[in-house]
């Protein structure tokens, strides 16, 4: 079989060993906790439709990816980390997959469009979202493959009414997955950027189509927010302090995306010089879809810069058409490399990938000296990943002086399958905590004491999610109540411990222990109160 003719094949495959190897090697973090408790609750009590975290309303975000969360989990096991993320790994199995396809209707270049898709598979923030159970990756997966139909429809004249009705579905999936964020961050600049370059041609043949479109859309995305709306008062006011959230938390400066090309990891540099127009423009085998590329990528910051609330997570939607970008740059490298003379244009290359190479070959003794007091029991993983990435940079390193760019790109993504599956195990070299006591030990102490066990003022999701059901508070809603039994159980943060003593002076208060999730010791710097809590019983005198 020839290589050029199994890119879809080989790219599948490549998907396959850095979006699902190892899904469940990291902890579950606090955006994860929300979905996965959510899905629980969905499971164990029903709440399908009026969703639940803690057994409390959760409208903040739509439901289809905690949808899709809960039914992995059915078949393998609500318990299953790897299940859980799952979802999340296939949602970005098929926004590469359908890049891939847009790459190549664009261009009819079927390396390019591998190229741009490796490069987007192995993004630093892609890699993160696809094996992180949160909701952004389905948000923007959905969307990709709306605009891949879009893009059918707009240039075809056959199709239209497939096209536009299946473009209006996966539209509505988009808005069910996190609201509008992706229609503002990833759709709008595609239509503005296509506008500009192709124009939307023949649009009298189009409108009715494109109204089936709309009426699809608007019914996919708007029916859970009516539901809820209708069926639950408290909807209206969790919307509208989300819709808040926009203009008045996590506020940043208008420049603080404007560092958005380092969220692509080991491409930074081919993205960065990518993004220099007037340089790449002449040496690009396609002027016309590198041009629409370039604005697609900055319509998309310039968009997200508008908007107060800022999280570096943000940019997700910012790395796919940035990706197919930088794929011109490095389809150029394939090209021209070996006849480039000016080091102006050699220089940055040897830089980006001699330094990938310098850390593969370094890493066996750089990463004993960092790695080596939690190394004991991770001896194998640790001699894999050496072995591994040792290699990968001696031969990074004999490519590259011999100018084949080609291999040194693929040996690029070996060297983050590497990571993926020999690397990701080691996390637990770098996760010492003597005193780590998880939350699902407190059944233990329940049973055995026969008590209830309270948290006394708020809820922390990973806690939550590890104690393996609902919780309840004792603040409710500023007000402490007091539980009916004679003797309980109290779970209390560090902060609270002063207040505490103050809500129940005339009880009898016996510390027990500290339940403590954090991955590092107290001695760390890293070392979060939130992830801890201090056990006390409390009777009544």
């Amino acid at each position: 079989m020839k290589f050029e003719r199994n890119y879809l094949l080989l790219l599948l495959l490549t998907c396959a060993a850095i979006f699902f190897v190892n899904l469940n090697s990291l902890p579950v973090n606090i955006m994860e906790a929300r979905n996965f408790i959510t899905a629980r609750e969905m499971l164990n009590d029903g709440h399908w439709l009026l969703t639940t975290i803690n057994g409390e309303p959760r409208y903040q975000k739509p439901p289809l990816p905690t949808w899709l969360t809960a039914f992995s989990a059915a078949i393998f096991g609500i318990k299953s980390v790897w299940a859980l993320r799952l979802p999340a790994a296939i949602m970005t199995l098929f926004l590469v997959l359908f890049s891939y396809k847009l790459a190549k209707k664009l261009t009819s270049e079927k390396l390019y469009a591998f190229i741009s898709s490796l490069i987007m598979a192995t993004s630093f923030y892609i890699v993160a979202s696809a094996r992180d159970g949160q909701w952004d990756i389905y948000t923007h997966g959905f969307m990709a493959i709306c605009i891949y139909l879009l893009y059918l429809f707009f240039t075809k004249e056959t199709h239209k009414y497939r096209n536009a009705l299946l473009a209006g579905l996966f539209f509505g999936c988009s808005f069910l997955s996190k609201g509008p964020v992706s229609l503002y961050a990833l759709l709008l600049p595609f239509l503005i950027a296509f506008g500009i370059v192709y124009k939307y041609r023949n649009f009298k043949t189009r409108w009715l189509p494109l109204l089936a479109f709309f009426s699809v859309a608007f019914v996919v995305s708007s029916w859970w927010h009516w539901y809820t709306l209708t069926f639950d008062p408290a909807a209206a006011e969790i919307t509208k302090k989300e819709t808040t959230n926009w203009i008045s938390y996590e506020t940043k400066p208008f420049y603080y995306y404007w560092s958005f090309f380092t969220q692509s990891g080991v491409w930074t540099i081919p993205a960065f010089i990518a993004l220099l127009y007037p340089y790449l423009k002449n040496r690009v085998f396609n002027k016309k879809a590198y041009l629409f590329t370039f604005l697609w990528t900055m319509l998309s910051v310039i968009l997200l810069s508008l908007i107060p609330e800022k999280k570096s997570r943000y940019l997700l939607p910012v790395l796919i058409p940035m990706a197919l970008n930088t794929g011109f740059y490095i389809e150029y490298l394939f090209r021209r490399f070996k006849e480039l003379k000016d080091n102006r244009e050699t220089i940055p290359v040897y830089f980006n990938f001699g330094l990938i190479a310098f850390i593969g070959i370094a890493f066996p003794v750089g990463g004993y000296i960092f790695l080596k007091d939690g190394i004991a029991g991770n001896w194998v993983w640790f001699v894999l990943l050496s072995l591994a990435l040792f290699s990968i940079g001696i031969f990074m390193f004999r490519n590259l002086f011999r100018r084949k760019i080609a291999t040194v790109f693929y040996l690029t993504i070996a060297f983050i399958v590497a990571v993926i599956w020999f690397g990701l195990p080691l996390s637990k070299a770098i996760t010492i905590n003597p005193d780590y006591k998880p939350f699902s030990e407190l059944h233990n102490f329940e049973e055995k004491e026969n008590i209830k066990i309270y948290e006394f003022s708020g809820m922390t999701p990973e806690l939550i999610w590890d104690y393996g059901e609902k919780m309840e508070m004792l603040n409710k809603d500023g007000e402490f109540i007091t539980p009916a039994e004679d003797r309980f159980g109290v779970l209390v943060s560090e902060e609270s411990l002063e207040h505490f003593k103050e809500v129940y002076p005339n009880f009898k208060r016996e510390h027990i222990a500290r339940y403590d999730m954090n991955p590092k010791g107290p001695d760390s710097r890293t070392h979060k109160t939130r992830l801890y809590r201090e056990l006390f019983i409390v009777s009544k005198k």
